[in-house]
């Protein structure tokens, strides 16, 4: 269903099949001369029908149609090849648009063999083959052009500042328009469920940039904030103080399982609340269970770049305890 939300501004839905993000929204700014994609869904059929049948019933000319990808993420970059093969031009952010090109890779995607070490999950016999963005990412490099923050696109009455908002992925991008108050987010604001915020490297703290981003937000003029999943959002303070606190309490939820006990990432993570349909980790399908340890993981290295826990190493695998 397409749905104007905006004038010439409107909301498809791309159903995504079995996963329990249930759908992205794409959002689609049209204009007599230009319009824009914002995101895509999987590179799976179903997504791309979906997708197709939008653009069909607004009359979208790929001639002259952009595509803007909030990040990396498969079930928003996935069918960005497909349409830069349409002639659509693809922007991004540098950092997520190379990254997308190297998810078409094995290299990539062997670095998970060496995360399932690090994180314990040699336990569960988990693989990367059936994680989502091993299956539903473009397969070939696209051809992007790659945006900062501070740069302008314009569609119609429209001038899309290009915000960096890292945390959710490195190289996070949103898209703020000041005269009309609307901000595109991407997943770094979404309204009934919580972003996940993951591990991508020792060598900083994506949890505590993921804080800065949402403070870099908060004070911005936004009377909409249109969420790649779920909600409009219309008090996005109040929703950027929700999720700062969940954030908190997670923390403290971690702290209070390794207080006395020194555990794997893994192991940390199942003791974990998730607010899934499963009954225990162990029913918990393989993508789940990647996403849990590695959010588990982010906040445990936020929690070692604050001085709060330490970690260490015994055959390969991660280790971590709080100091109090």
């Amino acid at each position: 269903m397409t749905l104007e939300i905006y004038p010439n501004i409107y909301l498809l839905e791309i159903p995504l099949p079995n996963n329990p993000l249930r759908a992205l929204n794409s959002y689609i700014v049209k204009s007599y001369e230009k319009n824009l994609i914002i995101d895509t869904g999987f590179n799976r059929i179903e997504c791309e029908k979906a997708l197709m049948k939008g653009l069909k019933d607004l009359n979208i000319s790929f001639g002259s149609t952009y595509l803007f990808v909030t990040h990396l993420h498969s079930d928003h970059s996935g069918l960005a090849g497909a349409l830069n093969r349409m002639g659509i031009k693809i922007y991004t952010g540098k950092t997520d648009g190379n990254m997308v090109n190297q998810m078409g890779t094995e290299k990539y995607w062997r670095r998970f063999d060496e995360f399932k070490m690090l994180f314990d999950l040699e336990k569960d016999n988990i693989s990367f083959n059936d994680h989502p963005g091993y299956k539903y990412s473009p397969k070939k490099p696209i051809e992007f052009t790659p945006l900062n923050e501070g740069d302008i696109l314009t569609i119609g009455n429209y001038n899309f500042e290009v915000v960096f908002i890292p945390g959710h992925t490195p190289g996070h991008l949103g898209l703020y328009e000041r005269e009309h108050k609307l901000f595109f987010c991407g997943d770094h604001i979404l309204d009934s469920i919580t972003p996940n915020i993951s591990f991508w490297g020792f060598d900083e703290d994506i949890l505590g940039i993921y804080f800065n981003s949402l403070n870099k937000v908060y004070n911005y003029d936004i009377d909409f904030v249109f969420p790649s999943h779920r909600n409009i959002i219309k008090n996005h303070k109040k929703r950027i103080d929700e999720l700062l606190d969940h954030h908190s309490k997670r923390l403290d939820e971690i702290k209070g399982i390794i207080k006395n006990d020194k555990l794997s990432v893994r192991d940390i993570a199942s003791k974990m609340h998730w607010d899934l349909k499963y009954d225990n980790w162990e029913t918990f399908p393989s993508p789940q269970k990647w996403f849990a340890s590695g959010e588990a993981m982010s906040h445990l290295e936020h929690l070692v770049y604050t001085g709060e826990v330490e970690k260490s190493m015994e055959n390969g695998i991660l280790y971590y305890k709080s100091k109090y």
